[in-house]
């Protein structure tokens, strides 16, 4: 085996690792294997010796990209109507792929990214590496240049955030996937009484349709609100089948073939208080129901 074969095994033994931090900073599959490629090309071109700690280089390199892929994307987003959300991890049957499986471990769920989206892509750095990764700020300070006290600073910003505006889920996978089994049966049923109990008092339905889509709408709040637009796709509930999103309990809603939507459900405290709709065709180009 020659050094670069050598090297090149060392970097795929890194490669999971890699794509769960590229994945949380960006939020597509596509974007994070291309800033996981760009690593590989950067390490390819790099003398080894140099290199001391090769997963912190490694970690290091795919954190900067995805840090000016996230920039470059904010300036591109500012007509963007509705939620931008990520493309979703979905298994419906069977457990996901082990590469699949690796980008979803922590099982954070659709909301989580929503709100990682409004944070500045310095924020969302700092956020991701210290809270998911356990980087220490020393380690992140140079990325994002500023001090290690002011990296400090950026996460705790963005961990307030995303407390403030993320309610704690329900743990227990089956206990969601009861609440959100129930509510799509009553949907199903046109019994929209019963939707009530499911849903929390604020709970917020928003849709993630891609740029330029008629389907792009503003969030909506509050249970009359999400029961009202809930009567609207009601007819389209008995396509419904239970799926695991992003490690948390979902649905997708089409026909055999390519799902029209993948459905998001938060839980918390046996009730509904998310519901992230998917429609954007380019995201869910890697699901198939079966």
């Amino acid at each position: 085996m020659t050094d670069r074969d050598f090297l090149a095994e060392q970097f795929e033994a890194q490669r999971p690792q890699l794509r769960r931090i590229a994945y949380r900073m960006l939020g597509t599959v596509e974007e994070a294997d291309d800033a996981v490629q760009e690593a590989w090309i950067r390490l390819s071109r790099t003398d080894e010796s140099s290199v001391e700690n090769l997963a912190g280089w490694l970690t290091t390199v795919v954190s900067r990209v995805s840090l000016d892929m996230l920039r470059a994307r904010r300036s591109r987003r500012e007509e963007y109507v509705g939620s931008w959300m990520p493309e979703p991890i979905v298994s419906i049957d069977d457990r996901p792929s082990p590469e699949d499986e690796a980008l979803i471990a922590d099982g954070v769920g659709l909301a989580l990214y929503v709100v990682l989206e409004t944070l500045s892509p310095a924020e969302r750095l700092a956020f991701v590496l210290h809270d998911m990764f356990a980087m220490p700020f020393a380690e992140i300070a140079p990325i994002v240049g500023r001090s290690p006290e002011a990296t400090r600073q950026l996460a705790s910003r963005a961990r307030r955030r995303v407390r403030g505006a993320t309610p704690g889920p329900d743990v227990e996978l089956a206990e969601q996937r009861r609440v959100v089994d129930a509510f799509f049966a009553a949907a199903r049923d046109g019994d929209f009484d019963a939707l009530v109990d499911m849903l929390d008092p604020e709970v917020t339905l928003r849709v993630d349709a891609g740029p330029g889509s008629t389907l792009a709408r503003p969030p909506i709040a509050g249970r009359e609100a999400v029961i009202g637009e809930t009567r609207r796709w009601a007819s389209m509930a008995p396509l419904s089948r239970p799926a695991i999103v992003n490690g948390a309990a979902g649905a997708v809603i089409g026909r055999p073939g390519r799902p029209f939507a993948v459905v998001g459900v938060t839980v918390a405290n046996g009730r509904i208080t998310v519901l992230d709709f998917v429609v954007d065709p380019a995201k869910l180009e890697r699901i198939t129901i079966p």
